[in-house]
C-alpha cells in the first residue's frame, strides 16, 4: 500500500508498506498483554481497551494546534484509517469526519474554528469508492418523516458522481465567506481496494 505524506502543503507518495489491509479506528488490542474480555457490549470493550492504552500513556506535552496546519475532512466509514493512510502523527491535523465526507454549514463550522483561533491553513477533502452515500437519494428524509412523524432538517447529500461531489465540496470552501484560508484547498477520492489517493481536478 502507498501511504501520502505532506510535503510543502502537497500530498505526495511516502514508502510503500507490506500492509495488506487498513485497520479501522475502532481496532482494539488483542494481544496476551491488551486482551479484551468477552462478554459486555460494543463499548465495554473500547472502555476495557482505553484502559489498557492509558496504562501505558504519557502525556505528549503538544497544545491542540495542529503541527502541520492542516485539515482533513473525510467520510466516517470505517475503512479509512486517515492516520495511517497520510503518514500522519498524532497532533498533526485536524479530522473531520462525516457521511460522505461532505462539506456541510457543520463542516464550515469546524473548519472556521480550525482556522481561526487553532491555526490551520490548508485543507484536505476526502472521499472514497464505494461510498454509502451513493445509493442513497434524498427520498430518505421521507421515508424518515413516514417512520417517526417528523422531517429532518439536514439534507441527505447523497450523490451519484464522486469526483462531482469532490469539486462541491471544494467550492464549497473556497466561497465561504467565513474560512481565512482557501488557497489551498485540495480534493481527493481514496480507493478502499488499493489504498491510493486519487487527485480531482477542480476545473
Amino acid at each position: 500500500m502507498t501511504f501520502f505524506v505532506h510535503s510543502h502543503n502537497r500530498l505526495v507518495p511516502a514508502v510503500t508498506s507490506n500492509v495488506m489491509g487498513m485497520t479501522t479506528s475502532a481496532a482494539v488490542p488483542t494481544g496476551s498483554e491488551g486482551a479484551i474480555t468477552h462478554g459486555g457490549t460494543v463499548t465495554d470493550r473500547l472502555v476495557e481497551a482505553n484502559q489498557h492504552y492509558s496504562a501505558a500513556f504519557s502525556d505528549p506535552g503538544m497544545d491542540a494546534h495542529p503541527v502541520l496546519h492542516v485539515a482533513v475532512v473525510a467520510c466516517m466509514d470505517a475503512r479509512l484509517d486517515l492516520h495511517a493512510a497520510l503518514g500522519l502523527e498524532l497532533g498533526d491535523c485536524h479530522t473531520i469526519r462525516n457521511a460522505g465526507g461532505v462539506v456541510t454549514d457543520d463542516v464550515i463550522r469546524s473548519l472556521t474554528i480550525s482556522q481561526r483561533k487553532l491555526g490551520t491553513r490548508s485543507i484536505v477533502l476526502i472521499h472514497h469508492t464505494g461510498c454509502g452515500l451513493e445509493s442513497l437519494t434524498e427520498d430518505f428524509r421521507t421515508e424518515l418523516e413516514m417512520e417517526v412523524g417528523q422531517r429532518p432538517a439536514w439534507a441527505v447529500e447523497s450523490f451519484r458522481d464522486v469526483d462531482q461531489d469532490v469539486r462541491q465540496s471544494m467550492q464549497r470552501v473556497r466561497t465561504s465567506p467565513f474560512l481565512l484560508h482557501t488557497d489551498d484547498v485540495r480534493g481527493f477520492v481514496f480507493d478502499v481496494r488499493t489504498g491510493l489517493l486519487r487527485e480531482v481536478d477542480p476545473a
